[in-house]
Order: structure tokens, then C-alpha cells, then sequence
């Protein structure tokens, strides 16, 4: 959403600074069509921000980080994970300070500072087209903060990727390491007796950030006791459990975190007794048709949930882009969705054993909506729950790292037209050479596609989805494994990774000096 303002910005700066100034005069037909032709520029700097995976001692995380390659990058450039915690504050020192300088990175750390944090689980990316990985074990982890410049900033991802092997939320839980940004949205979060979620909030900035958190259920607002200006310190996490901001017991909310001041990163981490537990990203921004992608074929339970943040009710058609085309799920044609208030529906085993994405369109008049599914796989006291929230199309390219030979599944869907994309396996962390093949999706329709896996791969691999047709394509990744009968699964969304910026052309116009 924000990930490139600041790489726009700079950019356009210096930019300014190479070609002089620019023209302030109405512009003509040649400089409309000098404008049209915007070069697309690589971004220069990424963050992302990884929450505190887990406090279960019986956790292991994780983390594989990938950048891939991308035209029109230079030979230099850093990537880096480090702990969020009280110390990284104190990372940035003034002239003042006993402090050492990083020529590689050239970021200046104090020294006691810099001793802690080598304690912490940090992954240091090797090259663009390479995932490199690390991993922890415990309940202890810290959030991490990342940045990337140069050659490993366009496209960087990263995913931290738990197992639990009992109690609550055991399971495998995932989530792609988020932007920072001021504004997020998770339908589907719960305050239910059996349920335990947990609202992660990060901030990276060097000053304190201040956030509100707002509830809404099936009756609208909740009343919350501490919601509102939520302090969160320069460089550290705060996860705030859903149950203490109100009394209310509800099978389904929708959060909505505002930052005031500052920002965050934010994601759910919703933990259920009996049926395992999962990360929740935040939906897309709201918008009158919402696609969420990718659910498993196996499902046994899909329960839809959406909200309405406007003033106007919404009036939505459901459908199944299922293998075949788009159909209407029996019973569900059309959800209702009040204005400011949450509304959920259970579609059963609407994928029928096949691969299937859900389709909201306006029946009517287009009023925004913000959407996502809760999942179930197994049957009685192994089933395991995951997420997908309504997201963004793939637009130019999107990644998603941490796969392997087996159990990674690639959904991919196209509901306005036919559409054929690329999907590149890069090589692997431990060695392997990357593989490339296309895929055509027919109109309407959700492919499971079946993946390619690196020549002579070692380790994990990352996948890189880019469409080659104008068409939109919507698309997700699962993972799955398996422990003592639970079949455990998480679901990742790959909207467009803002890998580039378009960045306009600017003239010398000397007479402007002469004003």
C-alpha cells in the first residue's frame, strides 16, 4: 500500500537533481506523451516487519527471504532481519555516542546495542534470485525488523512460517512479512470462548507510534476499554489480546487498526483450542468487488465473512470460480452486509473436491466491502484452520518463498478473462538451478498448476508468479504438513509486489530562473 512512497520520493528527487528543473508550463502533446512514457525504476529500499511467531516453548519458525531478479538494479545492495526490541532503539546514535560504522550497510550502531542483537534471529539475504534462510525455536522470538536497498529491494519478501505441535493453535501457522503502513483491515478475527487472537503491531520508525483499534461484530461498534491510542515504542512489537479490549464473546469480528501517528506493521494471530490456529493478513483496501483465492480442494468447512466500512448496505453476488468456470454456490447466491456491521455465512464444502476461489461482485449499486474465509481441513479432533483474506491482483509479478519439492500448491484464477503467466522456481537455498513455465488460465476459472521444482534442488525454493497478459489474475500459495494425523496448512496471497515505480521524464526549462 505505502511500501513505495518513500522510493517514489527519492527517486523523483534525484532525478530532479540530474536534469535540472522541470518545466511548470501547461503541457503540450510531445510532453503529454513524454509523461505517458514514465520509466518503470526498480525501488530503491523495502521494509518488512515479522511478528512474534509464537509463545508456545513447543514452536519452531522459519524465516526464508527472497528477492528476485529484477532489471535495471546495480551491483550493490543489503538485506537484513534484526530483533525488534528495546535495544534496536538505541541502533542510531548521534556524534556523541561510542559508535562503529558499517561500510557495508552504512548504518551506524552502538556497540553494546550491536552485541545484543547478534543474539537474535536475523537472516541475511546471499543474492537476488537466491532465498536465504534461518530458524529459531522456543516462545521467546522477538519480532523482526527488515530493510533491503539496492539490487535486494524490488520484490523483497519474506516468510516466517511455524509449527506447533500441540496446544492451542497447534498447527502450522504462516505469514508474509508485512509493509509498514497506517491503516489495516482483518475480517474474521474472533473473541469466542475458544478462541484466543492476538492484534500484532510493529513499528520500525525511530520515534514512538499511536494506533486505535476499532470492533465491529453482527450489531456494529463494540465498546472497547483500551482501543484508543495505543502506544507503540520506536523499534519494538506490541501484541494486544482481542479479549481484553472488550467483554463481548463474538464468533466473528472485523478489526480495524488506525494509526494516528506513525506506522505499523499488523497481522492476527488467531489461536483456536480444538481446531489449530493461523495468521490473518490484513484484506485489501475496501472496494465493491473482492476475490479471495486459493481455497484448498479438501476443505470440509469454508465460513465467509465480510463488512462494510461505508455508510450503504452491501448487496453481494457469491461465486465459485471453480476449474470448470464460475458457479453459484447452492443456497448462497447473494450476501447481505449492513453497513458497519459484520456478516458471516458458512458455505460448507463449497469446493466440492476441486480448486476453487470466491468471487464477491455488487448485485447492485458497488458499495466497498472488506472480506475473507476461515478454512477447516481433517475431520473431528484433527481438523486445522487457516486464513485467506480478499487481496489485490498479481499485477506486474509477485513472489512466495519458503517451498519445497513437496506440499506447495500455487493457485492461480483469472475471473474477467483467459489469461497466461509465467511461474519461475528460483534456485534453492542450498543449491539448484532455477525453472521456468507457463501456465494459461481460462476465463472464470481457478488452476491449481502443477508447480515446477528447481533442476538438482537443495533446500527451499521461492515462486515467482508474473502474469504475461492484461488480464487480472488473483493468486495464493499453500503449504501443508502433516503431524500425527493434522493436516497442517497455511495460505499466503501474492498481491503485486511493487517491485518498481513509475518514475516521469523531466525537462530543462532554464527560464524558470529568469522568473
Amino acid at each position: 500500500m505505502n511500501r513505495t512512497t518513500l522510493s517514489l520520493i527519492a527517486g523523483t528527487a534525484a532525478l530532479a537533481a540530474v536534469t535540472g528543473f522541470a518545466t511548470l508550463n501547461q503541457p503540450d502533446a510531445a510532453t503529454a506523451d513524454t509523461a505517458q512514457a514514465a520509466a518503470e525504476l526498480p525501488v530503491e529500499r523495502t521494509s518488512l516487519l515479522c511478528p512474534s511467531p509464537s509463545t508456545s516453548d513447543l514452536a519452531d519458525t522459519s524465516y526464508t527471504s527472497f528477492t528476485p531478479v529484477t532489471k535495471g538494479t546495480d551491483g550493490d545492495g543489503t538485506a537484513e532481519l534484526a530483533a525488534a526490541t528495546a535495544e534496536s532503539a538505541a541502533a542510531t546514535t548521534d556524534k556523541t555516542t561510542d559508535k562503529t560504522t558499517d561500510k557495508t550497510t552504512d548504518k551506524t550502531t552502538d556497540k553494546t546495542s550491536s552485541k545484543k542483537k547478534a543474539t537474535k534471529p536475523v537472516v541475511t539475504p546471499k543474492a537476488p534470485g537466491t532465498p536465504a534462510v534461518g530458524d529459531t525455536s522456543g516462545g521467546e522470538t522477538p519480532a523482526l525488523l527488515g530493510t533491503a536497498e539496492g539490487k535486494f529491494a524490488p520484490g523483497w519478501t519474506v516468510q516466517e512460517t511455524t509449527e506447533v505441535t500441540a496446544g492451542s493453535g497447534r498447527g502450522l501457522q504462516g505469514v508474509t512479512c508485512t509493509a509498514p503502513d497506517t491503516e489495516f483491515w482483518f475480517p474474521g478475527v474472533s473473541t469466542a470462548a475458544d478462541r484466543t487472537d492476538y492484534v500484532h503491531l510493529t513499528n520500525p520508525d525511530d520515534s514512538a507510534a499511536v494506533a486505535d483499534i476499532e470492533l465491529y461484530g453482527k450489531d456494529g461498534a463494540l465498546s472497547t476499554t483500551v482501543g484508543e491510542g495505543i502506544t507503540i515504542p520506536a523499534h519494538s512489537s506490541e501484541p494486544i489480546l482481542l479479549s481484553t479490549l472488550t467483554g463481548e464473546k463474538q464468533e466473528d469480528l472485523t478489526v480495524h487498526v488506525n494509526v494516528r501517528s506513525g506506522r505499523v506493521g499488523a497481522a492476527v494471530q488467531a489461536l483456536d483450542e480444538k481446531l489449530g490456529g493461523d495468521w490473518l493478513a490484513a484484506s485489501t483496501d475496501p472496494a465493491g468487488t473482492q476475490v479471495i483465492p486459493g481455497i484448498p480442494k479438501d476443505a470440509t468447512a469454508v465460513r465467509l465473512i465480510a463488512y462494510a466500512p461505508g455508510d450503504a448496505d452491501a448487496d453481494l453476488k457469491v461465486q465459485l470460480a471453480s476449474p470448470s468456470g464460475l458457479i453459484t454456490p447452492a443456497g448462497h447466491e447473494t450476501l447481505h452486509v449492513k453497513a458497519g456491521m459484520t456478516t458471516s455465512v458458512d458455505l460448507g464444502d463449497v469446493t466440492r473436491g476441486e480448486a476453487g476461489s470466491l468471487v464477491l461482485t455488487p448485485t447492485g449499486q458497488s458499495v466497498p466491502v472488506v472480506a475473507a474465509v476461515r478454512v477447516l481441513r481433517g475431520k473431528g479432533a484433527q481438523q486445522e484452520s487457516a486464513f485467506i483474506t480478499a487481496t489485490a491482483p498479481v499485477g506486474t509479478r509477485a513472489s512466495a518463498a519458503d517451498n519445497s519439492a513437496k506440499g506447495s500448491t500455487l493457485s492461480l484464477t483469472a475471473p474477467k478473462g483467459t489469461a497466461k503467466v509465467k511461474v519461475t522456481a528460483s534456485a534453492g537455498s542450498g543449491g539448484g538451478t532455477a525453472v521456468s513455465k507457463t501456465y494459461t488460465v481460462k476465463a472464470g476459472t481457478t488452476q491449481d498448476v502443477e508447480l515446477p521444482v528447481p533442476t538438482g534442488l537443495k533446500g527451499t525454493y521461492a515462486l515467482t508468479v508474473e502474469p504475461l497478459t492484461d488480464t487480472p489474475v488473483y493468486a495464493s500459495r499453500t503449504l501443508t504438513a502433516t503431524q500425527e494425523g493434522v493436516p497442517g496448512f497455511t495460505i499466503q496471497t501474492l498481491p503485486d509486489d511493487r517491485g518498481t515505480v513509475a518514475v516521469p521524464e523531466a525537462d530543462e526549462d532554464v527560464a524558470v530562473l529568469q522568473k
